[in-house]
């Protein structure tokens, strides 16, 4: 394969927005202030958003790829988006999902992961779509409606650069809220796998896991700015008043991304933010005394 006929993966790997299988940390019987069903539907909105940034990013690589190979004279890069999921049996309700908020721009290409651990799904995932002649993937998950397509695009220049230089590749990475990690990616010729880095059984964290992993190969890596998931209310929090900044200035920020599913929901269900006083702050009419 030469410089110019190679091909990329994007890899969206998610549940299906089933109640009781995802999102049940936002549920009321784990603290939450969702039913099942409501955060099912509220996590089927994310995942519509992340599609969208995700085909957003893909025609921003395809286009700089077509601008590289006008100049070289070769074939340019070519970017797919794969979705993946588990069990076998979650793969036609995650296209109904997906299906909801198309057309598409091009072909969602959909794959069953497999594994008894969350490691192992995810390596496999990678395993299938390297073994079908991909030079690089990257993965986010369904829960990053946040997710800047700029980032997306980021991760595979940083592949692009490493590959340039290194036989061994290199890896790319962004950091969630809480030690672990929201973009993953890595090229054909890298060695770095999942394996101890999400079912890690001495409390190393994500992030932390990946970086020894690299150290110990001298593999190099990229590190991307902080994108937060999430899990539980307090990252809801976060995210909902993030989405509706984000809703706001894009009337005024040319090249913003709008994740207007979730924005939607969230107006349609009255969540509303509230930020209690916080009584260890450092009052301002104290400074000078």
């Amino acid at each position: 394969m030469t410089m110019s006929d190679r091909k990329h993966a994007l890899l969206l790997f998610s549940k299906a927005p089933l109640p009781g299988v995802v999102k049940t940390r936002l549920t009321e019987e784990r603290g939450g202030i969702f039913t099942p069903e409501e955060a099912a539907d509220f996590y089927r909105h994310c995942l519509l958003d992340v599609a969208e940034i995700a085909y957003a990013a893909i025609a921003q690589l395809a286009e700089a790829a077509a601008a590289d190979a006008a100049n070289d004279g070769g074939s340019p890069d070519t970017y797919h988006l794969f979705v993946s999921t588990s069990p076998e049996s979650n793969l036609e309700p995650l296209k109904a999902a997906l299906d909801a908020g198309g057309p598409w721009p091009s072909e969602m290409r959909f794959m069953v992961d497999h594994g008894a651990t969350f490691d192992e799904h995810f390596d496999d995932a990678f395993r299938q779509i390297f073994a079908l002649g991909y030079t690089s993937v990257v993965a986010i998950g369904g829960d990053l409606p946040q997710l800047p397509p700029s980032h997306v695009v980021q991760a595979f220049q940083w592949l692009d650069y490493f590959g340039s230089y290194s036989e061994i590749g290199g890896f790319v990475q962004a950091p969630c809220q809480e030690c672990g990690v929201s973009i993953v990616g890595y090229t054909n010729t890298t060695p770095m796998d999942s394996t101890g880095v999400y079912y890690n059984q001495d409390g190393v964290a994500a992030l932390d896991a990946y970086v020894a992993k690299a150290r110990e190969k001298g593999v190099p890596v990229a590190c991307l700015t902080q994108v937060a998931d999430i899990d539980d209310v307090g990252d809801l929090a976060h995210a909902a008043s993030y989405v509706r900044a984000l809703g706001y200035s894009g009337a005024h920020q040319p090249g913003i991304h709008v994740p207007r599913y979730t924005l939607w929901w969230l107006d349609a269900h009255g969540i509303v933010i509230s930020t209690p006083p916080n009584s260890l702050h450092d009052p301002r009419e104290m400074l000078d005394v």
